[in-house]
């Protein structure tokens, strides 16, 4: 089993960029307006506000419709498995594919076993994130049938506990975000197949797409400035409230 420079260098590179992106978008997010940043204000505005009524349908069919995404990614993640695991029976054949692309690596059959079992690691891993995500968001339906209601907004204490169930839904939204990405980066690993500069370059190109939708995008903006004004909102409600 012998595997070029070239290889092994791209393989280290996009291990690299995973890792290097997953601590520096963790590390970034906490002084820096990003989704992530965003929508847990807007979490904890949520949680607050339903605390304060006493028919939660809308909330749970919410909720309902963020597993049903998770539950797509999911179930879709085990049929690509089964898919990937079929392929280490038929390596020849896809060898033979890969021998017709144009400009690509004459296929090596244990680098291409390693490729597929590189595939093999990286759905698995987005498997358990996303039912880790599914059953942190099942956490907060329980924690949501819990809480009483608070009509006048006024508990602190019932404040603390809408925090919490916020941080619980936050937990759920980044194991779905980790599955997500690790769709990203399996993009990049299928054009290993062809050429390991283009698995360099497809590495690549995910960590800035991944920052730029993450950081940069129309949607972080919006979701910056509607918690700004959320913010105000509740601060005026609570000079309201201290004033009666």
């Amino acid at each position: 089993m012998t595997f070029s420079l070239l290889d092994i260098s791209a393989l280290t590179w996009f291990i690299v960029s995973w890792a290097g992106y997953t601590a520096f978008a963790r590390r970034k997010a906490k002084d820096t307006d990003c989704i992530a940043r965003g929508l847990h204000k807007h979490r904890i505005y949520w949680m607050l506000e339903l605390m304060t009524r006493g028919v939660r349908v809308g909330d749970a069919a919410l909720l309902a419709n963020l597993e049903r995404n998770i539950a797509f990614f999911a179930s879709t993640t085990l049929f690509v498995l089964a898919g990937v695991l079929t392929l280490f029976a038929q390596v020849e054949r896809l060898e033979a594919v890969i021998a017709t692309i144009p400009y690509a690596t004459p296929p090596n059959h244990s680098l291409v076993q390693v490729k597929l079992a590189l595939l093999v690691v990286i759905f698995v891993m987005a498997f358990f994130q996303f039912t880790w995500s599914m059953r942190q968001y099942g956490f907060v339906n329980v924690m949501i049938g819990a809480g009483p209601m608070d009509s006048e907004g006024a508990n602190d204490n019932l404040k603390a506990y809408a925090r919490q169930m916020a941080t619980v839904q936050d937990q759920a939204a980044h194991s779905y975000n980790y599955g997500l990405r690790a769709y990203y980066f399996s993009m990049a690993v299928l054009c290993w197949f062809v050429h390991p500069i283009l698995f360099i370059l497809a590495s690549l190109f995910v960590v800035v797409t991944l920052y730029r939708r993450e950081f940069k995008s129309r949607a972080v903006m919006a979701i910056t400035a509607a918690k700004a004004h959320l913010g105000t909102e509740y601060q005026a409600r609570e000079t309201q409230r201290q004033s009666k």
